[in-house]
């Protein structure tokens, strides 16, 4: 029989995520707020469903893709959640990003009912999600993680496992806390370059073959030198993992000076509004900072 997935989140990132699995030949049961979003995949072909409960009913594996923890707790343990229509067989796959000790104590509750969580939040942003070369870092049993490899790698260029349950949720931590850090040093490093009379376009084109080059320099710097700041990745969001960064960081006892400080200038960011902006407006801290503004 066809695999049927139950899929919870249609937003920036769930939604092509979703498609891909169509592509793929997948069966679809889907669920989101938003009716017009559902409209259109009654139109592909996709299972309507009204509540978290009748997607676990229906379907045999369920993937969310929600904005953080309390609205991952609420979909799985809350009224009418996934919970409800749990049994032995299920799986869940939570391919938001959020706290580790979140994903470990639903996993622990789901396992009460005999349904099996992986932790699997990704990398890439909303084109790598449109293209399918997502990465995906996963946490919990390897057997689980073995059964639906196929199912994550319909989405993604690279799916990692990296420990049990909560281990993927740690090392998208570490990611964001890599890339929240790249775009704050190439937002300082572009501002240089334009306070200091130097285009800013020859000095990207100058280091980005050295070993200053990065995907994040690859993706951020031509943007901000266009001023094209509409959302790929909102601030936001990327605060709220951040967020989740420094709270986990707290229970381990690890300081992390340079997040916290990136943190903080997002924080100024919202102040100016700009926090529905794609994070690579970091460059606008510094701008407002240097009186200057970055540009080809």
């Amino acid at each position: 029989m066809k695999l049927k997935i139950g899929f919870i989140g249609l937003g920036i990132m769930g939604k092509p995520m979703s498609k891909n699995l169509l592509k793929a030949g997948y069966d679809l049961v889907v669920l989101d707020r938003n009716a017009l979003v559902t409209e259109e995949y009654e139109g592909l072909g996709a299972i309507i469903v009204q509540t978290p409960k009748e997607v676990a009913e229906v379907a045999d594996v369920i993937i969310t893709m929600l904005p953080n923890s309390p609205q991952v707790e609420e979909v799985v343990l809350g009224e009418n959640g996934l919970i409800e229509g749990a049994g032995s067989g299920k799986v869940l796959i939570d391919m938001s990003s959020i706290a580790p000790l979140v994903s470990r104590e639903v996993a622990l509750k789901l396992a009460q009912k005999g349904m099996e969580m992986l932790d699997a939040p990704v990398s890439g942003g909303e084109p790598k999600a449109i293209d399918g070369t997502l990465a995906v870092m996963v946490g919990g049993s390897k057997e689980i993680f073995d059964q639906y490899y196929d199912v994550m790698k319909a989405m993604a260029g690279s799916v990692v496992y990296v420990g049990e349950i909560g281990a993927g949720n740690i090392a998208k931590l570490a990611n964001q806390t890599i890339v929240a850090i790249n775009i704050a040093a190439v937002s300082e490093a572009l501002v240089l370059a334009q306070k200091s009379g130097v285009n800013p376009e020859l000095v990207y084109q100058a280091i980005r073959g050295g070993l200053a080059g990065s995907t994040v320099l690859d993706a951020k710097a031509p943007l901000m030198m266009d001023r094209k700041f509409d959302p790929g990745f909102r601030i936001n969001l990327h605060m709220k993992d951040l967020n989740n960064v420094l709270e986990t960081s707290h229970e381990v006892g690890v300081p992390l000076p340079l997040t916290a400080s990136v943190l903080e200038m997002m924080q100024a960011l919202k102040v100016d509004g700009f926090d529905s902006e794609d994070h690579s407006s970091l460059v606008k801290y510094y701008e407002k900072l240097a009186n200057v503004e970055v540009g080809r």
